[in-house]
C-alpha cells in the first residue's frame, strides 16, 4: 500500500526476486503527469538495472491503475504549443522494452495512458471492477493502435480504438487483453505470486523468451531468434546446473 505522507508517485520495493512499482497519485486515480511519468521510467530502469530483479509488477493504488494522461497539464503544453508532449507513452514503451518479465495487477479505470501501461505489460491481471477505454480517436489522437492488436487481433482492435468504448473485465479476460479475473482483495497478492514463480526460472531463458514471444506477435523473425537462443544457452552454465539439478531431482541420479 501507498505510505501516508510519501510524495513519490512511483513507489518501488523489491521482494524475492520481484520488483513491484506502485503508482502512487491515488487522488487523482493515477492520472500519468510527466512528473509520474518520469519517476516509471526511472525505476523500471532501476529494476532493469538490478539483478536481483527477475520479474516485475506494475500496480496502482486507491482502487484505480490509471484514469489516463493527466488532461490539465497536457492541455496547458498543447496550447503553449508543445505538439510533442507525450511522456506517459514514452514511460509506457520503457516498460515495454523491458527485458524482463512484466505483471500489471489492474483494478478500476485503465483508460487512455493507463491501458497504453496495462498492454506494455506481459501478463494483465483483473479485479472484477477493472475496465479498460481507449479514448484516443474520441480526442483527435492515436493510442493504442500498435499494441492493442497484438492482444485481441486487428479486427477488435479497430473497434475498441475506433469506438472508445468501455471493457470491463470479463469481456477483457474474453477477448485476451487481460489474462484472468482475481478478486479484489486477492489481486495483489496473486501477482506476486505469479512473479515469485517467474522468478524461479532462468532470468537468461526468460530474457529470451520475452524476446521470441514479441517477434512472433509482431511478425519478427521468431524462429530465427528461437534457434539463436538455443546456441546462446543450450550447454552453458546457467542451462547445465540448472538441468543437472533437475535431472537429479527427477531421476535421482546422484543419490544414495
Amino acid at each position: 500500500m501507498a505510505s501516508d505522507g510519501d510524495t513519490r508517485l512511483v513507489l518501488t520495493s523489491v521482494e524475492g526476486g520481484v520488483g513491484i512499482l506502485r503508482l502512487n497519485r491515488a487522488d487523482k486515480r493515477n492520472a500519468m503527469s510527466a512528473d509520474l511519468a518520469r519517476e516509471l521510467h526511472e525505476a523500471i530502469e532501476a529494476l532493469d538495472a538490478n539483478p536481483e530483479v527477475v520479474a516485475v509488477v506494475v500496480t496502482g493504488s486507491g482502487g484505480s491503475f490509471s484514469a489516463g494522461a493527466d488532461m490539465n497539464e497536457s492541455l496547458a503544453a498543447y496550447e503553449r504549443g508543445d505538439r510533442g508532449f507525450n511522456p506517459s507513452a514514452r514511460a509506457a514503451a520503457r516498460v515495454a522494452a523491458s527485458p524482463k518479465p512484466t505483471i500489471a495487477a489492474i483494478e478500476g479505470p485503465s483508460y487512455g495512458a493507463g491501458a497504453l501501461l496495462a498492454c506494455a505489460c506481459d501478463i494483465r491481471l483483473v479485479a472484477p471492477n477493472a475496465r479498460f477505454r481507449f479514448p484516443g480517436a474520441e480526442y483527435g489522437l492515436v493510442v493504442g493502435a500498435a499494441a492493442l492488436p497484438t492482444l485481441v487481433g486487428p479486427a477488435l482492435a479497430k473497434e475498441l480504438l475506433y469506438s472508445a468504448r468501455v471493457v470491463d473485465a470479463e469481456e477483457a479476460v474474453r477477448i485476451g487483453l487481460a489474462n484472468r479475473i482475481v478478486a479484489a482483495d486477492d489481486l495483489e497478492s496473486e501477482a506476486l505470486t505469479l512473479a515469485r514463480a517467474i522468478a524461479q526460472a532462468s532470468p537468461l531463458a526468460l530474457g529470451w523468451i520475452k524476446r521470441v514471444v514479441n517477434a512472433a506477435a509482431s511478425g519478427g523473425d521468431a524462429a530465427g531468434l528461437e534457434v539463436e537462443a538455443d546456441l546462446m544457452l543450450r550447454g552453458g552454465p546457467d542451462h547445465v546446473a540448472r538441468f543437472s539439478a533437475a535431472t537429479n531431482r527427477i531421476t535421482g541420479r546422484g543419490g544414495n
